[in-house]
């Protein structure tokens, strides 16, 4: 099985149209993945390269039984890009758009979680099921097959964990970056619960960052859901308070939120904690061997 996404998934790109979303979409077709709509206002009846373009969500998937919605939309249009996918008929929408404000993105998250719809993001870079689909900016050339579930709160470091993991011959199941704003679509409680309960997922390795108490979280979540081993990776160890590094949600004040804080509270529930990628791909490798 594959998380999220597989080879069956069928995928529309809301802002095909423009310059980002026309070349990562075309990307993720080159690997394999079903690209097939597109949705610009205004613009229906057109084709980028084949794929059909269409004015609404609900047209591209009566059109195309598309489920999968994946957003380039531009900030201030992304709000609104995400209430039609929800509304649309797809199950899953992956929004790479960053730059969203916070407000703007609480109601979309409060109205998410009335419907059956899941999201990841915004500001992410989308989720990839190595040989099967690959949805958003991910560099799939590093990615390979396997039985590591891969989480994470950062685009970079999934790239660069996902790296050590492949070159020491350990595949991935699914990885998916899901977003560093302070609010997301998905937690990473919400994803530790699909890695536990898919069959081909044998280990997660979890990537988090200051800010927030997601890692907390998590780390309560696993020792009463989770059975499968969990690695992890905190980024963040010299980063000032009180001074955003990288995400929205990258931000610690005084003792909340620090890299520190979040891995005492793993490693007090057995979850051991690299101290950089590549330990982290050695302690995936231990956790398999066990």
């Amino acid at each position: 099985m594959a998380v999220l996404i597989d080879q069956g998934s069928k995928i529309l790109v809301q802002g095909l149209t423009g310059r980002e979303g026309s070349f990562h979409a075309l990307r993720n077709r080159a690997y394999g993945t079903q690209v097939v709509a597109g949705v610009t206002p205004g613009k229906g009846g057109q084709d980028v390269e084949g794929i059909p373009v269409f004015d609404t969500v609900r047209d591209a998937v009566a059109g195309t039984a598309a489920d999968v919605s994946l957003i380039f939309v531009p900030p201030r249009f992304a709000a609104d890009a995400m209430y039609e996918a929800i509304d649309g008929g797809v199950r899953l929408i992956i929004t790479i758009t960053e730059g969203i404000p916070a407000h703007e993105m609480l109601r979309v998250y409060n109205y998410l979680r009335t419907k059956d719809v899941a999201m990841i993001g915004p500001n992410c870079p989308g989720v990839i099921s190595p040989g099967k689909a690959n949805v958003g900016i991910m560099p799939p050339q590093i990615f390979a097959p396997g039985g590591v579930g891969l989480v994470s709160r950062s685009g970079t470091l999934t790239y660069q964990i996902a790296n050590e993991l492949t070159q020491k011959g350990l595949g991935q199941s699914t990885a998916v970056g899901i977003g560093g704003d302070p609010i997301v679509g998905s937690s990473f409680i919400d994803m530790l619960a699909r890695f536990q309960a898919d069959p081909e997922t044998t280990v997660i390795a979890m990537v988090g960052e200051i800010g927030g108490n997601e890692e907390e979280q998590a780390a309560e979540f696993i020792t009463r859901e989770v059975t499968k081993p969990v690695v992890a990776y905190i980024a963040g160890f010299t980063a000032p308070p009180g001074k955003q590094m990288g995400h929205a949600g990258a931000i610690i004040s005084g003792t909340s939120g620090t890299a520190r804080a979040k891995k005492e509270a793993l490693e007090a529930v057995g979850i051991r904690v690299g101290v950089n990628p590549t330990e982290v791909a050695s302690l995936v490798e231990e956790a398999l061997a066990r």
